[in-house]
């Protein structure tokens, strides 16, 4: 009898008698890996409150306290990076005439909400370049930001606050 060089080996039946189950990528991380490190579960919060509801409110005070707290929240997230948490609010309240600078700090931000994708053992889907262009169509990027920061959020499933595991 000739072996089949293409022919995937049998895997042993679970003690259950049903069929083998492969690993799965998410909360409990990528497929064989252990975590390397923890962080703290960002909140998750609902994306059209805070692009559109707070933000009238608060006649738009709420945007730069929303953009401070999901700074803090990335910087406790994943201590092993550098994630600055007053300086790009400070960007957007005192360089916000140049135009310039609080767009090249929405690009960060969504490079920062990326690497914490990563960090959390998701696709990184976040578009640093999709996010910053939809800055300047009717603020459009608070509410794309928002749904990336809580498909990490969402992907533990625990309250904010608590220790979570990091693999990247």
């Amino acid at each position: 009898m000739s072996q089949n060089p293409y022919e995937q080996p049998a895997q042993p039946m679970p003690p259950d008698g049903g069929l083998p189950q492969a690993p799965m990528p998410g909360p409990t991380g990528p497929a064989h890996q252990e975590p390397v490190a923890s962080g703290i579960a960002m909140k998750q919060r609902h994306p059209v409150t805070v692009w559109l509801l707070w933000p009238l409110i608060t006649l738009g005070i709420y945007h730069l306290v929303w953009y401070y707290k999901i700074h803090k929240e990335m910087a406790e997230f994943d201590r092993r990076r550098a994630v600055p948490v007053a300086g790009p609010m400070l960007v957007l309240l005192l360089l916000g005439w140049t135009v310039i600078a609080p767009l090249v700090s929405y690009y960060n931000c969504g490079n920062r909400i990326r690497n914490a994708q990563r960090a959390a053992g998701l696709h990184a889907s976040c578009s640093p370049g999709i996010g910053t262009l939809l800055m300047i169509v009717f603020g459009l990027g608070i509410l794309y930001y928002q749904i990336e920061l809580n498909k990490i959020a969402s992907s533990y499933g625990v309250p904010e606050g608590q220790q979570v595991p990091l693999w990247v």
